[in-house]
């Protein structure tokens, strides 16, 4: 049952922020996740650098490009800025590319911080890219299982291929090393409550 949030009354939208998210596989073999965030108002307001900003125009229109491999290294990155409240905001997207060779995985929000973190970066793109980083496991663990599904390759259940404890376990209450889900289909990492 779809109930809202708090309780239905007159209000006025004033703010939006959306995010979109989208993974391609390449003829190459290369993946590539896209991101882009806006942020728009419902009412128009003056800009010192843009003049007026038109309700509905995007105040930040933020995106990102990462190209990886199957092993989640960073082959390149492109990150644009679209529209900003700042004429200086669109110098910053170039120094994403030294996230070239990195691996997103664990560590990845660090990482981004520890690059890109004050004035070395910007909120809006670090944003995307923290949460680019679901999408591509998403994206390439699906297309990999896909895969194995499809020669016949795969398992029943899928045991993980290092004999270690998968790292999404006990990432959510879904995958609770507790739960059903992973006594299912990890029964040898699952671990009863107590």
């Amino acid at each position: 049952m779809n109930r809202p949030v708090a309780p239905a009354g007159t209000r006025e939208l004033l703010h939006k922020r959306s995010f979109e998210f989208a993974g391609y596989l390449r003829a190459d073999g290369l993946y590539e996740i896209e991101g882009r965030m806006t942020d728009r108002k419902s009412y128009a307001f003056p800009n010192d650098w843009r003049g007026e900003i038109a309700a509905d125009e995007p105040l930040h229109d933020m995106r990102v490009k990462v190209t990886l491999d199957d092993a989640f290294e960073v082959i390149d990155v492109v990150a644009e800025t679209a529209a900003s409240p700042y004429e200086v905001c669109p110098a910053v997207t170039p120094s994403f590319a030294a996230l070239r060779g990195a691996r997103i995985g664990r560590g990845w929000t660090a990482l981004l911080t520890e690059k890109f973190g004050g004035v070395r970066g910007c909120t809006h793109h670090v944003e995307l890219l923290r949460s680019l980083a679901t999408v591509a496991f998403q994206t390439i663990y699906g297309e990999q299982q896909r895969r194995r599904r499809e020669s016949g390759t795969q398992p029943p259940v899928e045991k993980h291929a290092s004999g270690k404890r998968p790292g999404f376990i006990d990432t959510c209450h879904a995958l609770a090393a507790d739960g059903e889900i992973v006594r299912a289909g990890w029964p040898e990492f699952y671990r009863p409550k107590g």
